[in-house]
């Protein structure tokens, strides 16, 4: 029998798609890279063996799954004594994006005009949750804000990502957009540092760059893990980082150093990495 979850569409936390270093976001590494790119399902002692491998006890494993299947990413096929796994449509579809948006961090922009998105919104101090529920939205989108209530990306195409967050956030009334150029008073990139903290940015991709930099493994499971754990540390940047255009950024932007170290890497191990999950599916239950 086949068990499908409710059809209300799958949901996925900011911090799992971000790659929180959970059970569920370790989970959603190991679904997106190892099983999105397979047509079979696959059993749960290969995920629970998988995830026990980085680090995740069985308990936490079996509830992610659980969790996952009930937000409508998975559905679950009881085979005798055993379960099998496999993406919901939906589930694939979103995966599918994500894998996109994390394998596209990187790519050279197009060279950029000048034009800056301005978004204004307020939001009362006594309503801190609406006001925490918007930040996240519009971090989410790329946004930075340089002033309490001033939002600004150097994409003006953002521009209907924030329109949908304010609109279903009640905030219609309190907000309203422009594209301009930065004039003759201040600094631009003075503007910049004050929207975002790109200097932590770059001690992250300092400290992945530390994690990965190290002489490759050999062995095929050493290969699997390292893969692993390669994406699920590499999928909270584009989430983090804005992806400004080259003139806004430091020049030799760490970032593009840490971006060809993950695609270096991904690259060397792909092949190795799905031919051994290829084999520890086959062994399972």
């Amino acid at each position: 029998m086949v068990t499908t979850t409710r059809d209300t569409g799958p949901r996925m936390s900011r911090r799992h798609a971000a790659g929180e270093p959970s059970a569920r976001g370790l989970l959603l590494t190991v679904l997106g890279e190892f099983v999105l790119p397979r047509a079979e399902p696959v059993w749960t002692a290969t995920l629970i063996g998988l995830l026990d491998r980085l680090g995740v006890e069985e308990k936490s494993a079996r509830q992610a799954l659980a969790r996952t299947a009930a937000d409508g990413w998975l559905s679950s096929e009881r085979v005798g004594r055993s379960v099998r796994w496999s993406l919901t449509e939906p589930g694939r579809r979103l995966l599918t994006e994500g894998r996109d948006r994390i394998y596209s961090l990187g790519a050279r922009a197009p060279e950029w005009d000048g034009v800056w998105l301005i978004v204004y919104v307020t939001v009362p101090e006594a309503r801190r949750s609406l006001r925490h529920r918007l930040r996240t939205r519009l971090t989410w989108a790329g946004f930075g804000s340089p002033e309490p209530g001033m939002w600004i990306s150097p994409f003006p195409a953002q521009e209907a990502e924030a329109a949908a967050a304010v609109a279903e956030l009640g905030l219609g009334e309190q907000a309203m957009s422009f594209t301009a150029r930065f004039a003759g008073i201040g600094a631009e990139r003075d503007m910049v540092a004050r929207a975002w903290d790109l200097t932590a940015i770059a001690e992250e991709y300092a400290e992945f760059i530390d994690a990965f930099g190290a002489p490759l493994p050999d062995a095929p499971d050493a290969v699997l893990l390292a893969q692993a754990r390669l994406v699920h540390r590499w999928r909270r940047f584009p989430f983090a980082d804005p992806r400004l255009p080259a003139e806004l950024l430091p020049k030799e932007w760490i970032g593009d150093r840490a971006a060809r170290l993950f695609h270096a890497r991904h690259d060397a191990w792909h092949e190795r990495a799905q031919a051994r999950f290829a084999e520890l599916a086959a062994d399972a239950p």
